[in-house]
């Protein structure tokens, strides 16, 4: 951190925060940010909609998948906040001047946790992951090697995001965040099924898009404390202007991905209009950040989109098992 970056950490803990560590090991977990973890929900109801037969041992595969997904991604996020103190943009980007960031979200920087206890906190989330993953595959009644090979390359890039080599910092974050989710329902499905699904796929598809629609909207507000550090996203390297057109793109590639689903037969004809409602919002959200110009309130707008969109994803599974 420069002089500055010191100066502000200072000002930012000028009165001291008092937080039990369990509480504060949540935090650096973002345990409470959980909208990857309703892959599960997806990857259920699929199951059920897209096959005449269910193994029991789906259930216990299944549980040791999400438990290890949410142990991947506490590791992650972990990483993360260890690097962005270290580096400073979190400092910048979470700091006295930014009054609309909660101090409690970045445990480091509000001085509730240190960063050897963050550090070996992302090791021992990593080590679980790896456990637990390893216990899916052993559990579920197949086991595709692409599958296998899908979940060791998310696992090792995970942990590369924001530390090792830094895959975020060099243009990667907003690939990997969209494919992280595409992973999170495609392999779980594919352990419990052996195959793909085209219904499936769509929703994957879907389902990634969500978090990287909120992800790309925080890049837009950090743009000055990720350029100060060298962290290459697609909002700190464009212009505003081609930085709304690419939010924009990936708004209607949202709704195109249903769309085609629904012209080509690869999802039910219905399935885009039953997704209406969450197309309609995404929308919505896209105005309030880049026309409004109120980007904090259209992230947040961003997560109830992705719930919404898996609620609906959900119900539609349960149309079609009902129909079958």
């Amino acid at each position: 951190m420069t002089r500055s970056q010191d100066r502000l950490l200072a000002q930012w803990r000028a009165e001291p925060i008092r937080e039990g560590k369990l509480r504060s090991y949540a935090r650096l977990a973002k345990l409470d940010v959980y909208d990857y973890y309703l892959s599960g929900f997806v990857v259920f109801t699929a199951i059920l909609a897209t096959t005449t037969q269910f193994s029991v041992s789906v259930f216990p595969m299944l549980l040791c998948f999400v438990a290890g997904e949410v142990c991947v991604l506490a590791s992650l996020v972990a990483f993360d906040d260890y690097t962005g103190y270290t580096d400073g943009s979190d400092i910048a980007n979470y700091g006295p001047d930014a009054p609309l960031r909660r101090k409690l979200r970045k445990p480091l920087v509000a001085g509730t946790l240190t960063p050897a206890e963050a550090l070996r906190f992302a090791w021992g989330a990593a080590a679980a992951a790896a456990i637990l993953w390893t216990a899916a595959v052993l559990a579920g009644p197949y086991s595709p090697m692409w599958t296998i090979g899908l979940m060791v390359v998310t696992f090792v890039v995970s942990i590369q995001y924001s530390y090792g080599v830094k895959l975020s910092y060099h243009g990667f974050q907003e690939l990997f965040l969209a494919a992280l989710g595409w992973v999170l329902v495609l392999a779980p499905y594919a352990l419990a099924t052996g195959r793909l699904d085209s219904f499936v796929l769509v929703q994957a598809l879907i389902f990634g898009l969500g978090p990287l629609l909120f992800g790309v909207y925080s890049n837009t507000n950090d743009i000055e404390g990720d350029r100060s550090v060298g962290r290459t996203t697609v909002a700190s390297t464009v212009s505003p202007r081609a930085n709304a057109l690419f939010v924009g793109a990936l708004s209607l590639a949202e709704f195109a991905i249903g769309a085609i689903g629904s012209l080509t037969g690869a999802a039910p004809w219905w399935f885009v209009l039953a997704m209406a409602p969450a197309s309609v919002f995404r929308a919505m959200q896209f105005y309030r950040g880049f026309r409004a110009g109120d980007i904090m309130t259209a992230r947040r707008m961003g997560f109830r989109v992705h719930r919404l969109s898996v609620l609906l994803m959900v119900l539609a599974n349960l149309i079609v098992l009902a129909t079958a």
